[in-house]
């Protein structure tokens, strides 16, 4: 069976349904075999979504959305600010589209492409991941690389790892790019991590 980070994920394809409450926000998730914890919010993407800044009125992307959690609960946070969620797995696309419309979210929209791909010449005030680092160092290295180009001055780039596999390394990373770098919060050995382009 082909890794959740592939365009067209093999095997059966299962559904499943499930909710999350997170920030006082309640979110239904309908999810399928083929992308990253079908079924259930895995806890990494749970630390994320607890410790990441959202400000009202950002515009936000959402780099590998999955089934969309982190972009839906973006949205809602910020009810005038708009979010982008992109993802190369065309399943999860899908998943993305029907939960932005199952939980009535108006102010952002999903597509399909690798990584910065379908946000090519956009910039944003922040971008929010929950990288694949199942898929070795060579692709998170190029989401911390490439993403002040897409970020205005003051723009933020958050993400979640274990700091014991890997997330160390990551930090390392990010503290060569960006000029200010800081840990957000940590729980079950995750750690959310955020570097600051200049303004």
């Amino acid at each position: 069976m082909s890794h959740y980070y592939s365009e067209f994920p093999s095997g059966s394809f299962k559904k499943y349904r499930f909710r999350v409450r997170v920030r006082g926000i309640e979110v239904i998730i309908e999810s399928a075999s083929g992308v990253f914890s079908a079924r259930r919010l895995d806890k990494g993407t749970e630390v994320l979504l607890n410790y990441m800044i959202v400000k009202d009125g950002w515009r936000m992307l959402d780099l590998g959305c999955g089934y969309g959690i982190i972009g839906i609960v973006a949205a809602k946070l910020a009810p005038r600010g708009y979010v982008i969620l992109t993802d190369i797995n065309k399943r999860a696309v899908m998943l993305a589209k029907r939960n932005l419309a199952l939980n009535r979210v108006h102010n952002a929209e999903v597509r399909w492409g690798d990584l910065y791909e379908p946000v090519r010449n956009e910039t944003f005030d922040t971008i929010i991941t929950n990288p694949p680092q199942a898929t070795g160092m060579k692709i998170l290295e190029r989401i911390i690389v490439e993403a002040p180009r897409y970020l205005k001055p003051d723009g933020i780039l958050q993400f979640v790892a274990r700091h014991r596999k890997g997330g160390r390394r990551l930090f390392e990373i990010l503290s060569n790019v960006f000029p200010e770098v800081e840990t957000l919060g940590s729980r079950s050995g995750y750690r959310v991590y955020a570097g600051k382009v200049g303004s």
